[in-house]
Parts: structure tokens; sequence; C-alpha cells
């Protein structure tokens, strides 16, 4: 866990067809994931017990959220509150910052 992390230093991890992400600095409280989607990339839908706050950094998506959709654009915010099901589709490619809390061990194993 590093208190300072370069964006040179930074790895781009492919996590799935047309998404890509980025580890931030983050300790075991706290994770921010900067997160890339191409147009029509796909976060399936999933659930997780760390409580999630996502931020539209450019783009579209169509998130769902326990079965309800909503579009979102460049600065606009999401919270999901642990083990509630989520995922998005990506309508205009673009990039999401996900905060976890805490940390997600199952993305640095």
């Amino acid at each position: 866990m590093e208190q300072v992390l370069f964006a040179k230093d930074a790895v781009m991890q492919q996590v799935g067809d047309g998404v890509s992400r980025k580890i931030l600095a983050y300790n075991e409280n706290i994770m921010p994931v900067e997160v890339h989607f191409e147009k029509g990339g796909v976060g399936s839908i999933h659930s997780h017990v760390h409580t999630q706050v996502t931020y539209v950094l450019e783009g579209a998506f169509e998130f769902t959220i326990d079965g309800k959709p909503v579009v979102v654009r460049k600065g606009d915010t999401l919270v999901f509150a642990s083990n509630v099901k989520h995922g998005t589709t990506c309508l205009e490619k673009g990039a999401v910052l996900d905060v976890f809390t805490p940390y997600r061990e199952d993305f640095v194993q």
C-alpha cells in the first residue's frame, strides 16, 4: 500500500472487453480506482461488501442499481451501499473514479 503513487507509475490493467483500470494510492480503509471504458464497454452486474462512490470523470453511462436504470454523465456521482447489485454500460467513451471502503483486497491479489 502506497501513500504516494505517481501517475507515471500507475499500471493500467485490462479487466474486460473495453474496460481497463488503474488502482491509485490506497490503504486498508479506502481505495480509489480510475476505470476507463470504450463505448459499449460493460461493467457486469455484481455486488460486494464494500461501500462504493462513483464519480463520472468523462463520458456517459447507463448504470443499473438494484434493477433500476439511470443515465449519468461527467460530474455526476453515485453511491452504492454494501451488497447492492449494480453494473454499467458505457454510452459514450469515458472514465469513472470508483472509491471503495474498505479497500478491495481482490483487486490486489
